[in-house]
């Protein structure tokens, strides 16, 4: 075994040096197209992995005016960093180097902002009048709030104007701030009314006192934005949240099918759609509701009133008004005979005798009872579901029979009224709301016919046509360099030169060449012209392989000195 290992490295060792030896015997021509060869194959592999190694950019800054941009680009260059830029003010720079770059600007004061804001009152004059000091807090104002404006994607420059009444003592003499509002968009780009309402609002709340009602927007074509009738009116910017909020909400219930479905069928075997009725109506009701009265014995009291009255008839003499009438009467002519016990004038009770008015009383009570009212005011919420209506498409389902061919069945009553359960279930069924559902069972287009190895390349190949050609063009250079360039050279160097005719063997043997028909030994002339005739031949295929070649080589024999 060491034999054998030490006879191969040998062999190894000896072939080496041969190609050595033959590669050193190579005209200059095939040594410069070797290694150019080589080069070119080299630099093509790294131009293509550099090539398909794309760098990230990240926007850096973004509605950039054209002298910040300048300014900008300018410092960039200097500093050595990579920059694109885009439509909009856009630049940007490697991802790794935004952060970095972004604070080195910042230190040059890059980029200047538009306009004058409060940095106005940051160097105040002595003395400066109180007129100058409003108009400086004024422009201040408007310089921040177009700053704002600015910073909007589709705006690229804005101008406020604000109309600020001095105050008044008198509340009738008091007059509002107003402002008029200037934008100049990107071309292409316009202002929604959820965004106008947007800057309404902004400005109104950044200056105090200033309605959104004495807000004008113009564009610059002189389009005016802030048409109060649309803006107020919440149609156009609701009915849009309001298209939101329903595709949320049907997306949802979706997702919630596909969900319970997806892990027993896959996920490329369930379809559902959910089309949603949602209530918008704002419905603010109040009720007050009287019941019939409770039993007396459950009723709350309210409030009762007694009212008693006792009448006592005083002594007075009847008769007719005088002045008999007012003289006590006579002594009784009879004696009276009283009860034992009793004094004369008493009564048994101890009351005076002949001196008892007759008594009349009255008595009244009255009651008032709570009232059993009740008051009840309902607010409806907005955006309530009404109705859903879902329709679940559930493909065939696919079996493998014995021989190991897949078909798609089609599922069972049973399977379909569980699939049925589940969405019920799952999209919260109500049969009083009016809900309705829909479970279909169909194969699925893709799965009719099962896709070729050739129906899947040519796909591929159209949707990635691009990307082929470019591989396929760099394949081809690489290939042409290989087969045609690097390989034959790299052969003749590797490969020796085929024996002569009628010579195999006789180098090994240490015998002369002999006849390949008689098999007697040839003479020294006949080797000759046998050797002679083999270089010929050589010369005439290479001529015929590489004709530039031969004819480099023909020009080096002419130009030699030999």
């Amino acid at each position: 075994m060491a034999e054998l290992a030490e006879q191969n490295s040998m062999t190894l060792q000896t072939r080496i040096r041969e190609a050595v030896e033959r590669y050193k015997t190579l005209p200059s021509n095939k040594k410069i197209l070797l290694f150019a060869g080589l080069a070119a194959i080299v630099a093509i592999i790294i131009a293509l992995v550099l090539w398909n190694k794309q760098p990230a950019y990240k926007v850096l800054f973004s509605n950039i005016s054209d002298k910040d941009g300048g300014q900008i680009t300018a410092a960039l260059q200097q500093m050595n960093v990579p920059y694109q830029l885009g439509p909009g003010g856009v630049i940007s720079v490697p991802t790794e180097n935004v952060y970095e770059t972004r604070l080195k600007l910042a230190s040059q004061g890059l980029p200047k902002a538009s306009g004058a804001g409060f940095e106005l009152m940051d160097n105040q004059k002595f003395g400066i009048s109180q007129f100058a000091e409003q108009i400086n807090y004024q422009r201040a104002i408007e310089g921040e709030l177009a700053r704002t404006i600015e910073s909007l994607n589709v705006v690229e420059s804005a101008r406020v104007h604000l109309a600020i009444p001095k105050n008044s003592v008198f509340l009738r003499e008091q007059q509002k701030p107003t402002a008029s509002i200037m934008v100049s968009l990107f071309p292409g780009r316009v202002l929604d009314a959820g965004q106008i309402s947007g800057v309404i609002n902004l400005v109104s709340s950044s200056v105090p006192g200033l309605p959104a009602k004495n807000i004008t927007i113009v564009d610059q074509e002189g389009n005016l934005l802030s048409n109060l009738s649309d803006i107020n009116n919440d149609n156009s910017g609701l009915n849009k949240r309001q298209l939101a909020y329903v595709r949320q909400i049907e997306q949802d219930f979706v997702k919630r099918i596909q969900t319970i479905l997806e892990p027993i069928f896959g996920k490329e075997n369930v379809r559902a759609e959910v089309t949603a009725a949602v209530d918008f109506s704002e419905v603010e009701q109040t009720a007050e509701i009287y019941t019939p009265n409770s039993p007396p014995n459950q009723s709350a009291i309210r409030s009762q009133q007694t009212a008693e009255s006792v009448k006592r008839e005083t002594d007075q003499v009847g008769g007719v008004p005088g002045a008999l009438a007012n003289q006590p009467p006579n002594a009784a002519a009879a004696p009276i005979q009283l009860p034992p016990g009793t004094q004369a004038g008493l009564l048994p009770g101890g009351q005076q005798a002949g001196n008892t008015p007759p008594v009349a009383s009255n008595r009244e009570t009255t009651t008032n009872f709570e009232v059993d009212r009740t008051i009840q005011h309902t607010k409806s919420p907005v955006g309530t579901v009404k109705r859903l209506s879902a329709a679940v498409v559930v493909n065939y389902k696919r079996q493998v029979d014995a021989e190991g061919n897949a078909k798609f069945v089609p599922l069972s009553a049973n399977e379909l009224q569980q699939i049925n359960n589940l969405v019920r279930e799952a999209m919260g069924y109500s049969q009083d709301r009016g809900d309705s559902l829909n479970v279909v069972n169909t194969a699925f287009a893709e799965n009719l016919e099962t896709q070729t190895l050739q129906d899947r390349f040519i796909t591929y190949a159209t949707e990635n046509a691009e990307s082929l050609i470019k591989y396929a063009l760099v394949g081809l250079l690489l290939l042409y360099l290989l087969l045609w360039i690097v390989r034959p050279i790299v052969r003749d160097i590797l490969n020796p030169p085929p024996p002569l005719p009628g010579m195999e063997g006789a180098e090994e043997a240490g015998a002369a060449p002999k006849d390949e028909i008689t098999g007697e030994p040839l003479d020294e002339r006949e080797i000759q012209r046998r050797l002679y005739e083999a270089n010929l031949e050589a010369a005439r295929q290479i001529v015929r392989n590489d004709p530039r070649m031969a004819a480099q080589i023909i020009k080096e024999w002419v130009s030699g000195d030999e």
